[in-house]
C-alpha cells in the first residue's frame, strides 16, 4: 500500500460514517492520476496555499480598506482564523479535516480589493454582475496557472461556491442551498463565526465602536471577551451537532439568535457605518476610474490574463480588477490618474 492508501485506510476506520472519505471524492472537472503520499484532499490544499491568489489575500482588506495598523486583519487571516475554527470543529465531530481546511482556506480566493465594498462596486459596472464566491471558483478553475486552473476536487468546489450568506441564513433551511458535504456546511458556520468576532474586535480597535456599545444580549449570552464567544459559539455548534449523530449540523436558537443580533448590530454600526461608507465612496471612485480605464486600454491586461477569453473585455477587465490587491489598486490608480514628480538626474 502507498502513503496515501494508508491515510485512506485509516479515514474509512476512525471517521465518522457521514465524514466525505478522500478515497470517495467524485473527482477533479481533468482526471488526474492520484499521488503516492498525499489524497486528493491534501493535495487541493496545498494547491490553494502555493496559489497566487492565495499570497495577494494578505493585501487584501478584511473591513478596514488598506489599514495601516499591524493588528487589523486581512483576507488572509481571515480564511487562517477560518480553517482553525473549522478544523477544531471537524475534528470534535471526526469528519475529514483536510477536506475542510481545503475548503476554508480557499473559499476567499475571487475575493476583490477593498472587501465587500469593491465586490459592491464591481457587481454594479461589470454587465454580468459579480459575486465574490463565484469568482472563488474561476480562480481556481480558470484564472491560476495562466489559464490551466488548480483543477481542485468537486467537494472543495462545492463547500467554496455554497459558503457565502450575506445576510442570510448561517444553516440554510433548503438542504439545495446547503454544501453536498458536511465538510462545506460546516465551513459555512465557521466563517460566520470568525468573521462576526474578529470584526467586532478589530472596529473596536479602531475606534468605530466602543465595548460599551455592544448589545447587553451579546455579553450576557455570548461573553464578554473575544476569545469566549468564539468557544461559546464552537461549543454549542459541536455538542447540539453531535446530538443528532450529525444527521443535520445546528446550534441552538438562544446561540443563533445571539449571533444574528451580533451581525446586525456590525452591520448598522460597522460595515454601513457613516466612517466606513465614506471609505466605500473613495474606494468606488477608485474601482470605477480603473474599470473604465482599462476598457479603452485592454492590451494591458492581456498579459495577466489568459489568452482564450481575450475576446470579452468587460470579463478581461473584471478578472484583473477583481485579482488586484488594495495597495496595488491604489499604486496602479496614482500611476494612471496623478501628476508624478519629475526625477532630474
Amino acid at each position: 500500500m502507498t502513503i496515501r492508501e494508508q491515510t485512506e485506510e485509516i479515514e474509512r476506520r476512525t471517521l465518522h460514517p457521514k465524514a466525505c472519505l478522500s478515497s470517495q471524492s467524485k473527482g477533479r472537472l481533468k482526471p488526474e492520476k492520484e499521488g503516492e503520499i498525499r489524497t486528493c484532499f491534501q493535495r487541493d490544499r496545498d494547491r490553494v496555499i502555493h496559489s497566487k491568489a492565495f499570497r495577494r489575500l494578505k493585501h487584501k482588506t478584511q473591513v478596514f480598506l488598506a489599514p495601516r495598523g499591524d493588528h487589523y486583519r486581512t483576507r488572509l487571516t481571515h480564511v487562517l482564523e477560518v480553517s482553525q475554527i473549522a478544523r477544531t470543529t471537524a475534528r470534535a465531530l471526526r469528519l475529514n479535516e483536510d477536506l475542510t481546511e481545503a475548503i476554508a482556506l480557499g473559499h476567499d480566493l475571487g475575493h476583490t480589493p477593498f472587501g465587500h465594498a469593491g465586490e459592491a462596486i464591481l457587481r454594479e459596472i461589470h454587465p454580468g454582475g459579480f459575486d465574490h464566491y463565484k469568482q472563488s471558483l474561476r480562480v481556481i478553475d480558470f484564472l491560476e496557472k495562466n489559464g490551466e486552473g488548480l483543477n481542485l476536487t468537486q467537494e472543495v468546489r462545492d463547500g467554496i461556491v455554497k459558503h457565502s450568506k450575506g445576510k442570510g441564513l448561517i444553516i440554510p433551511e433548503l438542504k439545495a442551498d446547503r454544501a453536498d458535504t458536511l465538510e462545506g456546511q460546516l465551513v459555512r458556520v465557521s466563517d460566520i463565526i470568525a468573521y462576526v468576532n474578529h470584526d467586532l474586535d478589530d472596529a473596536t480597535r479602531a475606534g468605530v465602536i466602543k465595548r460599551s456599545d455592544i448589545p447587553k444580549k451579546i455579553i450576557k449570552v455570548l461573553g464578554d471577551r473575544h476569545s469566549k464567544r468564539i468557544d461559546t459559539m464552537v461549543k454549542d455548534f459541536i455538542y447540539q451537532s453531535l446530538k443528532t449523530d450529525l444527521e443535520e449540523l445546528q446550534m441552538t436558537e438562544e446561540i443563533l439568535s445571539a449571533i444574528y443580533t451580533l451581525r446586525d448590530f456590525l452591520f448598522e454600526q460597522v460595515y454601513e457605518s457613516d466612517k466606513i461608507i465614506e471609505e466605500f465612496k473613495k474606494a468606488k471612485k477608485v474601482l470605477q476610474d480603473l474599470y473604465e480605464y482599462y476598457l479603452e486600454h485592454i492590451d494591458e491586461v492581456f498579459v495577466t490574463i489568459p489568452k482564450k477569453e481575450k475576446l470579452d473585455k468587460h470579463r478581461v477587465v473584471c478578472d484583473f480588477i477583481a485579482g488586484m490587491t488594495d495597495r496595488f489598486a491604489l499604486m496602479t490608480y496614482e500611476r494612471l490618474f496623478l501628476p508624478q514628480q519629475w526625477t532630474v538626474l
